[in-house]
């Protein structure tokens, strides 16, 4: 069994700065790469930023310059630094990986954290 667990939403002003966390545990014998998504009310499920198990990144336009992800193998964790934010970041985030258990790779969703910026 894998869990993928999300931490570090909340309210927050306009401008303002949250870091998400997101752990991976249990049989996991390695992650490949680890994204963060975010879904805003009525619209679709969207990607943020990926990252590979080299720490090669990737970022939407919507967020370039101002956030960014890392990962630290070492505790099966990605995070999301996120700066000079703006209500349209507003948005539940969640965390995804492809994780090999035993021979075969999965993808795991963890249950999503509720980030929302204030004018």
């Amino acid at each position: 069994q894998v869990q993928l667990v999300e931490s570090g939403g909340g309210l927050v002003q306009a401008g303002g700065s949250l870091r998400l966390s997101c752990a991976a545990s249990g049989s996991i014998f390695s992650i490949n790469a680890m994204n963060w998504y975010r879904q805003a009310p009525g619209k679709e499920r969207e990607l943020v930023a990926p990252i590979s198990s080299s720490s090669s990144t990737n970022y939407a336009d919507s967020v370039k310059g101002r956030f960014t992800i890392s990962r630290d193998n070492a505790k099966n964790t990605v995070y999301l630094q996120m700066n000079s934010l703006k209500p349209a970041d507003t948005a539940v985030y969640y965390c995804n990986a492809d994780i090999r258990v035993g021979a075969k790779h999965y993808s795991y969703w963890g249950q999503g954290t509720q980030v929302t910026v204030s004018s």
